[in-house]
């Protein structure tokens, strides 16, 4: 079995931390570097439901994409959820690794994943200087209102669902996607001359006014469900390595759903 450290090597030779952003929080929170591991489970998120599976599960270490802690933190107390998190994984000898905005710009990344998830065709970055997002053709031109089903079908349901803004009726050739949020993007996505835009976390203003701007069709998903592709990529991308090396990882991705919204909801009346 291969130590801690020689499995973080492996991840970092994917995901450089370098290529994270100044803001970003990557790499190793906790984990002795000298233990064996011999079993991974990857999610989205380092949530207590996340911990707590690990343990069911064996594993040794976690590898996540979002940040446990992404602005810091004074305190890891067990009191708070995060620190509770951290007790549970040091107290059962389990490693948390995170690649975050290094594994949106690496190749292949996060939206090569979800745009494989799409069965979409990668032509090129959205953001070459960066390597941030993607281009894509599909494999036959469809209505805005046909790729919003492809896209409900072929990424993890959630509460949200899929939301559509622009002409249903309008033909889909072309698509940028952009795993997480995306509404930073409009210009670059409208510069690239794409029929439709594929992403998360899009806001009231920003959808509004790209509507407005041009005839670019917006297909809004949950942010989980959109970089939840990544995890198996990234599952698979460590089988490969772990036969190379003969290490005989065992890799696992969490199906637990960890997007915060649920599905109750209620009518807010009609507006004043």
């Amino acid at each position: 079995m291969p130590r801690l450290s020689e499995v973080i090597a492996a991840l970092d030779a994917l995901w450089p931390p370098e290529r994270a952003e100044q803001w970003d929080a990557v790499g190793t929170v906790c984990g002795d570097l000298d233990a064996e591991v011999s079993r991974v489970l990857i999610a989205v998120d380092p949530v207590q439901q996340i911990a707590d599976e690990a343990i069911k599960l064996g594993a040794q270490l976690i590898v996540t994409h979002h940040p446990l802690y992404l602005r810091g933190t004074t305190t890891v107390a067990a009191s708070h959820f995060k620190g509770r998190v951290v007790h549970t994984l040091i107290k059962h000898d389990i490693a948390l690794h995170v690649a975050h905005t290094n594994a949106d710009t690496a190749d292949p990344g996060v939206s090569d994943a979800l745009a494989g998830a799409l069965d979409l065709r990668v032509t090129g970055p959205l953001v070459p200087e960066t390597g941030l997002g993607r281009i894509c053709e599909l494999d036959h031109p469809e209505t805005l209102r046909e790729f919003a089903a492809r896209a409900a079908k072929r990424l993890p349901p959630t509460a949200q669902g899929i939301r559509m803004a622009g002409d249903p009726d309008a033909v889909v050739r072309t698509v940028a996607v952009s795993g997480g949020s995306g509404d930073g993007l409009f210009d670059v996505v409208r510069a690239a001359g794409v029929d439709a835009f594929l992403t998360a976390d899009l806001r009231h203003h920003p959808a509004s006014e790209a509507t407005q701007h041009s005839p670019l069709g917006l297909v809004d998903a949950a942010h989980w469900a959109t970089e939840w592709p990544w995890c198996e990529q990234a599952a698979a991308q460590l089988d490969e390595i772990s036969d190379r090396h003969g290490w005989g990882l065992r890799v696992h991705v969490s199906r637990t759903v960890t997007d915060p919204w649920s599905s109750h909801h209620s009518s807010s009346g009609a507006p004043n």
